[in-house]
């Protein structure tokens, strides 16, 4: 991958189209988890269910550990991963406090609260 503007930007996650190749097969399974059958057995059997899937062992390992950071960085798109997280019954809101490191109430509140401040968070090379 060529160095890309927004490389520098801390904490975030850019879904282009070299993640989206990377992330296809992930993406594909999590898609996969709209049919109730499909949900079903991936609930009996995760490992087996990923196992069907041309996933890396790293993307199978990030399911599992249910890492939606981790899977981002490997290429999961947030909306097909929200599949995941419904499938264990997590809300969106849920899922995403736990991406931040928050709890679901402070997760709230700072969304309510107008979401992060910028200070401090608009490149990495600030950060030195």
């Amino acid at each position: 991958m060529s160095h890309k503007p927004y490389d520098d930007i801390p904490g975030t996650t850019i879904f282009d189209p070299d993640m989206a190749f990377k992330g296809y097969h992930l993406n594909q399974f999590a898609l996969s988890l709209m049919k109730a059958e499909n949900r079903e057995q991936f609930k009996v059997n995760e490992r087996a269910y990923l196992d069907t899937w041309a996933m890396t062992e790293e993307q199978k390992q990030a399911v599992l550990a249910r890492d939606y950071n981790w899977m981002m960085r490997l290429g999961g798109n947030v909306y097909f991963l929200a599949k995941i997280f419904s499938t264990d019954g997590l809300s969106f809101q849920v899922a995403a406090a736990s991406m931040t490191g928050m709890t679901q109430e402070d997760y709230a509140q700072m969304m309510l609260d107008g979401g992060r401040s910028p200070e401090g968070n608009l490149y990495k090379k600030e950060q030195a």
